[in-house]
């Protein structure tokens, strides 16, 4: 396991004035730490734009030292039970299970352990059934993404036997047994385990692939039985009739079991097609490690993004926390809706295109050093695939984000700072603070447990770069706040894409499933489009109804490689003059930091056929002449036609637009992912910048 010599994470990533947030940290190193905290305005490292830029905040938190200590993780997904069971057999002892494998010939496989018996697969893709020193293996050879059932007995009169059914196929049995000596004792009094095994004090040949209904019986009798359909949203499985189970590392659930036919396909309606578990031996979403230090965060702190940076020896981290502002009380009229759930879902995300040839620009631009792509241990993003194969449809903040980091960029072999979400999303942040203009933060967090009234009452509410993931309870919040009169900012594209939920016992837990269209990393099994974590239909927002035009009235159009275009101005009416008031040309954003064009990488355009009927003003846009740009998957219909029967060309566009709602509301999206990369261009004095200053000097009656 490749581990990097320093990293650390928080319990939360969002705090407001008097609460604690914890710090958990890893270092290999044998001298002390020290711990700094300090403000951050700009997480870009691109020399050109004078690299990260920190202030440092004594004020609020003195720095520490403390001692290093390494703190290990454990990838791997299994369940347990919640106490040890005590059999006591006269005749015989059986393990049985149904199982799916998705990963064969990698090394040997546990399904069910109980001490030193265990039920599996070994390294040549064969059934095994494992007692004491014995080991007796079924010479049948398995099939991936098959259907299996699976027995092993152990008979007090002196045999050993395993057994395997293919349940889709030929439906034969094939059986071994072997003879041991009879008349033995077998005195049981263990933990079961299903999808690993404890070897050497800790777990191992943890199963990849579904498991259903495991059982045990003794003297011919079932004693316990476990129906996996059960507590689909929680992490136990409870059984009447036999101990809980605990589920460790989040498999996967809500998924088909052996029984699903494709007449159901909502596990809710009939959960005996979805009595299965999915476990991966790459599954980790919480490391579980000790704290090392708490910070109360002071009364007085701004509101605002902050790291705290530990160092030791020659190696340094920086974990970032967003401080709000004492609930219920605005401290500016301008609130910045961080969008932490689209960090998260993207957390750890390892690109097909990463090079380690990055690292000599890394180098020179005293860049983030770690790329995902080479500490695949600590666990993936949901773009990412698990190593059977399948999607990982769970997101974590409960561990080390490296793409969460200051000075960390996405795209090595651009010639721009080839930046994704919270370094992109500085580029407004550190733009707002060289014009002065103040603000609070809000992240999705407080957005989704408060809703409305987490940003009830500002003037002027915008988002970052990329507000892609989003609850129910978000978008209502959002819709509430822009039909009560505010002021909506969309800065962004690709937004209000995804539909997503959250584990209720752990909030820091986020679930995709990605149904039906969109422009996906992966796609959901048929039958496992629904969550398991709320149950309700997953995927794209746009295929729930809600699609992002009737919000901001623009949605996701096409996608390109990371470059940028500009825009024209297309809008002269003079009651929309004064958002580009001082712009004396009509091409805005031929430049920036993201692309090297305000309109880039993620395009959004306006279809009157998705929106409410608004009265949108389109202010300028930005179309791909070059055709180097595609259009998304929900547009298309055939290789000549697409959805909203205009040419292609004629679609794949970005647009800039404006308009207001009943109520006094309004919203102004800019319909480009790569819009806010143009601020601080030409030290924050270029056409991007005036008109974004104009739009918020409205909102916010700055002087």
């Amino acid at each position: 396991m490749k581990t990097a010599p320093l990293l650390g994470y928080t319990n939360t990533i969002s705090c407001r004035p008097g609460q604690k947030i914890d710090f958990k940290i890893s270092s290999k190193s044998k001298t002390d730490y020290t711990a700094h905290l300090f403000r951050s305005i700009n997480a870009d490292p691109n020399p050109a734009l004078g690299g990260l830029k920190e202030i440092e905040c004594n004020n609020y938190f003195n720095p520490i030292s403390r001692k290093s200590r390494e703190q290990k993780f454990f990838p791997g997904s299994y369940a347990q039970t919640n106490q040890k069971l005590i059999f006591h057999p006269k005749k015989n002892f059986k393990f049985s299970c149904i199982f799916f494998p998705t990963l064969l010939l990698k090394g040997e496989q546990c399904l069910l352990s109980m001490g030193d018996i265990s039920l599996g697969i070994n390294k040549k893709g064969q059934a095994f059934f494992c007692w004491n020193n014995s080991k007796l293996i079924l010479d049948v050879t398995i099939t991936e993404r098959t259907w299996y059932e699976i027995e092993g007995e152990v008979s007090l009169d002196g045999t050993i036997s395993v057994s395997l059914i293919d349940l889709h196929h030929t439906k034969q049995k094939h059986q071994e047994k072997i003879q041991i000596t009879p008349d033995i004792q077998i005195e049981l009094e263990d933990e079961l385990i299903i999808a690993a095994r404890v070897q050497e004090n800790r777990l191992t040949n943890f199963f990849n692939g579904k498991i259903e209904s495991p059982t045990i019986s003794v003297d011919s009798k079932i004693k316990a039985t476990w129906d996996l359909s059960q507590g689909i949203s929680s992490t136990k499985v409870r059984d009447p009739e036999a101990p809980d189970l605990e589920l460790i590392n989040y498999p996967t659930r809500a998924v088909t079991s052996s029984k699903w036919d494709g007449s159901e396909m909502n596990w809710n309606h009939k959960p005996e097609h979805y009595a299965a578990i999915h476990f991966h031996e790459d599954d980790i979403y919480d490391f579980g490690w000790d704290t090392d230090f708490t910070f109360k965060i002071p009364a007085e702190m701004e509101s605002g993004i902050y790291v705290m940076r530990i160092r030791c020896d020659k190696n340094e981290d920086a974990i970032p926390f967003f401080v709000c502002p004492p609930k219920n009380k605005r401290t500016s009229n301008l609130c910045v809706l961080v969008s932490t759930f689209t960090y998260s879902i993207y957390g750890n995300h390892a690109r097909p295109d990463y090079d380690p040839s990055w690292k000599s620009r890394i180098k020179n631009w005293s860049a983030y050093p770690y790329n995902p792509a080479e500490f695949k241990d600590y666990g993936l993003s949901t773009y990412n695939y698990h190593s059977d194969g399948s999607g990982i449809c769970y997101a974590s903040t409960n561990r080390p984000l490296f793409n969460l980091r200051p000075g960390y960029f996405t795209f090595g072999d651009t010639n721009c700072s080839g930046l994704r979400h919270f370094q992109a999303d500085s580029h407004l942040i550190s733009w707002l603070h060289a014009k002065n203009i103040t603000y609070d933060i809000i992240t999705d967090n407080e957005l989704h447990n408060e809703g409305y009234n987490a940003i009830a009452g500002y003037s002027s509410v915008t988002t970052g770069t990329h507000p892609e993931y989003h609850t129910t309870n978000t978008l209502d919040a959002l819709m509430q706040y822009r039909d009560s009169g505010g002021a909506l900012n969309y800065l962004g594209g690709n937004g209000f894409y995804w539909k997503i939920a959250r584990q209720e016992g752990n909030t820091n837990i986020l679930e995709i499933r990605r149904a039906e269209d969109g422009i996906r990393a992966w796609a959901s099994e048929p039958g496992e489009y629904y969550n398991s974590f709320d149950g309700k239909y997953g995927g794209l927002w746009r295929r729930n109804g809600r699609p992002p035009q009737q919000l901001v009235g623009v949605g996701f159009t096409a996608q390109g490689t990371f470059i940028g275009m500009p825009f024209k101005r297309t809008n002269f009416d003079k009651e929309l003059e004064w958002i580009f008031h001082r712009i004396d040309e009509n091409v805005l954003g031929d430049f920036g930091y993201s692309g090297n064009g305000a309109a880039g990488f993620e395009l959004d355009r306006v279809d009157t056929f998705l929106d409410q009927g608004h009265n949108i003003k389109i202010l300028a846009q930005s179309y791909d002449l070059k055709k180097e740009f595609m259009l998304v998957p929900e547009e298309q219909l055939t290789h000549l036609t697409n959805v909203s029967g205009e040419p292609e060309d004629d679609i794949r566009r970005a647009d800039m637009i404006y308009f207001e709602v009943e109520g006094g509301g309004s919203v102004f999206s800019v319909g480009s992912i790569t819009f806010c990369g143009s601020l601080p261009w030409n030290e924050y004095n270029n056409n991007i910048s005036t008109l974004l200053f104009n739009v918020l000097s409205k909102q916010l009656k700055l002087g």
